[in-house]
């Protein structure tokens, strides 16, 4: 099984550039594009959170016509930047997500992985957190199925990453959910978001790891008071590559064109000098 991971995608309306300078449509169209000629291609597309940059109607509209050439199962959930009904309202042909209630979480029962789906916003405010009704949820639902391998999927990470301006964001609840994951053994992988930058540690017992926007990056910075800004970095996505002897084994996918690939050996079998 192969799961692609995208995050931070930050679609805004029709021809409008994010932060004046970045054509975050145009980048997923290529991200998009770059997974369909995969081979294999993935089994389905995760999105973690900030799918949109304002919430808006229309900006839901022009992401599903982005992701419309997707030929598998895309599954969302809401980062700070996303709208929870309005999100809904655009994906409510995906039966998965809840029709209603507060939260836009949910379990997925359909692979070898078993997937559940947090919703971490706070509407308004650009951090998250795991309050004690969403982590009676968890912990009823992980309960439901103790013998299948699970991964955890949400926009907020639950650690802190060492840039300083991100952390301050970071999901509030992480001791809570760390100790919550202790208690579940099979719980393999936390997979988040909102950090725009390829980040992984084991945390809990457990891999636990923020995939890279295929868009823009948040700076590397790891002084105590380094500014929040962005860079163009080359683009990325994850994916995640499920096999029962081997569990999941996580890749960086360059998304563009590049040299290659170029043998090592030559035609008689010896290696190439």
């Amino acid at each position: 099984m192969l799961i692609a991971q995208i995050t931070d995608t930050h679609i805004k309306t029709e021809g409008r550039l994010a932060y004046r300078k970045v054509n975050t449509a145009a980048n997923l169209a290529r991200c998009v594009e770059h997974l369909g000629r995969l081979d294999p291609r993935p089994d389905i597309v995760l999105m973690t959170g900030d799918l949109v940059d304002f919430g808006k109607p229309e900006e839901y509209r022009l992401l599903r016509r982005l992701i419309a050439p997707l030929e598998c199962p895309v599954y969302v959930i809401p980062g700070n930047h996303d709208d929870r009904e309005n999100l809904r309202r655009a994906f409510s042909d995906h039966d998965y997500l809840p029709d209603d209630g507060e939260f836009l979480h949910y379990a997925v029962e359909d692979y070898p992985v078993r997937l559940i789906g947090l919703d971490t916003t706070i509407p308004g405010a650009p951090g998250g957190t795991l309050c004690d009704r969403r982590l009676e949820w968890l912990d009823r639902t992980l309960a439901q199925a103790p013998d299948r391998p699970t991964a955890l999927y949400m926009h907020h990470p639950p650690f802190l990453t060492g840039i300083t301006h991100m952390d301050v964001q970071n999901c509030d609840a992480g001791d809570a959910l760390g100790a919550l994951i202790e208690s579940h053994p099979q719980v393999m992988r936390v997979m988040c978001g909102h950090v725009h930058r390829p980040i992984q540690l084991q945390w809990h017992g457990v891999t636990a790891s923020i995939a890279p926007s295929p868009s823009h990056y948040v700076a590397f910075d790891l002084r105590e008071n380094g500014p929040p800004c962005f860079v163009i970095e080359p683009a990325l996505c994850q994916l995640h590559h499920w096999r029962e002897d081997t569990g999941l084994v996580s890749h960086l996918s360059f998304i563009g064109s590049f040299e290659g690939p170029f043998p090592f050996f030559d035609e008689h079998g010896k290696l190439i000098d």
